[in-house]
Order: structure tokens, then C-alpha cells, then sequence
């Protein structure tokens, strides 16, 4: 007869707060982190657009009026306000989700569940949408459509996380049919299709000036991207670990874990 494992290996049941206080905690240290990035990677392209916009508009720095706030102001603290509130508000959604996920997506472990989550709330929220409407230095875009096109990136947004719980339920009903793995890439297919779909029904922005150079908005586009990696793939690890620390007792890691049959 073989004994049953030890009840110190069981996750423990915590309350959603607490879980939700580490996401955001996680959010935090993901949002410096992406603050650094932002200030390494992308000041310098846009302060290249700057430059290109008011030498377009003839803007004369030595008797033109000042701005509200200096640039060197918005590159530091009002970037580094910005980022670490959005990191924060992207953790307690994260964590949310989270908690919601936890044991309904399979049997894994809270840092694996913690990945395969932000895993998908990247490409939902983040990829999706920047592939249909990428990121844009200053001086591209008609400040009048600035509305529409927030609308739209919104649109976007709204309609990815949609299509992504859609593709999470269809994978969950055919499993028992066709698998996990059959299951899991039918529903794959499908988001990937309907999202083509959406690419091409939805409107395309194009308000590039002409001249304008490619490979500035180029850089500034991969520079977006990375902060936006950096920020996710962050909060991923540091909540994987805070979520960890909770769920599992302290003596789970020193027992040997057997395999079910």
C-alpha cells in the first residue's frame, strides 16, 4: 500500500486580496522596470521626432514660447509616474485573472499558471493590437483623428481579449473530444482566424507625413514593443514567485513529488 503525500505539499487557499496585493506589488517592479527600458530605448527616438516636427514648423527654441512642462521633466518623472501606475493597474488585472484561471486551465503549478496567463494577456491586450495599430513617434497622426484612432486601438483591444476568452472556452469544450493538444490548437487556429478577420474589417491608419523617415518610426515601433516585453515578461516572473510564495507551504519544495499514475 503506498502512503498519500504529505498534506504540507496541498496549495493553501488565500483570499483573492492577497493575490491581488503581490500582482500589483509585481506590477510595481514590472512597471520600473519598463520605466528603465522606456527611458534607455525610447527617449532618444522620440526626442529625434521632436526635433523633426519643429524644424518642420520652424519652431525657433530661443524665442518660441516655453512649454507647460519641460521635456526633460516628461522623459523622467512624468514617464516614470505614468509607467509605474500603468505597471501597477496591469498587475491587479493580471492578478485578477489570475485568480480566475487558477486550477481551470489545467493542472499546473502557480508559476506555470502565472506564465501561460501573462502569456495570453500579452498577446490579447499588447501584441494583437499593435500589430493592427502600431505605436507612433510624435509629429505622425492628424492631431484632429487623434479620437477615431484612440477609439479604434481600443476597438482593437476589447475585441482581442473577446476573441481570446472565446478561443480559452472552445479549447476547454473540445478537450474531452478531441484532447488537450487537438483542442488547444483548433482553438488556436481559430483565434489566429478571427483576428485576421477583425484586421480586415476594421479600418487602417495611415497618417504618416511624407518624409517622414522609416527607420526612425521603425525604431520607435521595435522600442514600443520592447517596453511593452519587458513590462509583461517582468510582471510574469516576480507574480509567478509572489504567487508561489502564498499558495505553496514552505516545506512543499523539500518533499519529493511523486507522479500520478
Amino acid at each position: 500500500m503506498t502512503s498519500s503525500a504529505p498534506s504540507t505539499t496541498s496549495p493553501r487557499t488565500v483570499s483573492p486580496r492577497t493575490l491581488l496585493v503581490r500582482g500589483m506589488l509585481a506590477g510595481l517592479l514590472a512597471g520600473l522596470v519598463a520605466f528603465l527600458v522606456a527611458y534607455l530605448l525610447g527617449e532618444s527616438k522620440v526626442d529625434a521626432a521632436i526635433a523633426i516636427e519643429e524644424a518642420a514648423a520652424g519652431h525657433d527654441h530661443g524665442h518660441g514660447e516655453e512649454a507647460p512642462v519641460s521635456r526633460a521633466l516628461q522623459a523622467t518623472a512624468g514617464l516614470g509616474t505614468g509607467v509605474l501606475l500603468y505597471g501597477v493597474a496591469l498587475g491587479g488585472i493580471g492578478a485578477l485573472v489570475y485568480c480566475y484561471a487558477l486550477g481551470r486551465i489545467g493542472r499546473f503549478g502557480p508559476r506555470a499558471t502565472a506564465a501561460l496567463v501573462t502569456g495570453g494577456l500579452f498577446v490579447a491586450v499588447t501584441l494583437v493590437p499593435f500589430l493592427k495599430y502600431p505605436a507612433n513617434p510624435p509629429a505622425v497622426g492628424d492631431p484632429e483623428t487623434a479620437a477615431r484612432r484612440t477609439t479604434l486601438y481600443l476597438l482593437m483591444i476589447a475585441l482581442s481579449a473577446l476573441l481570446a476568452a472565446g478561443a480559452l472556452i472552445l479549447g476547454r469544450r473540445l478537450a474531452p473530444r478531441l484532447g488537450n493538444w487537438n483542442a488547444s490548437t483548433v482553438a488556436g487556429v481559430g483565434f489566429v482566424a478571427a483576428v485576421g478577420i477583425s484586421y480586415a474589417l476594421l479600418p487602417g491608419v495611415n497618417e504618416v507625413p511624407a518624409g517622414f523617415p522609416a527607420a526612425l518610426i521603425w525604431d520607435f515601433r521595435l522600442a514600443s514593443l520592447a517596453i511593452q516585453t519587458a513590462l509583461w515578461a517582468t510582471f510574469g516572473l516576480a507574480f509567478g514567485y509572489l504567487a508561489e510564495r502564498a499558495l505553496v507551504p514552505a516545506s512543499a519544495p523539500k518533499e519529493a513529488v511523486q507522479p500520478t499514475s
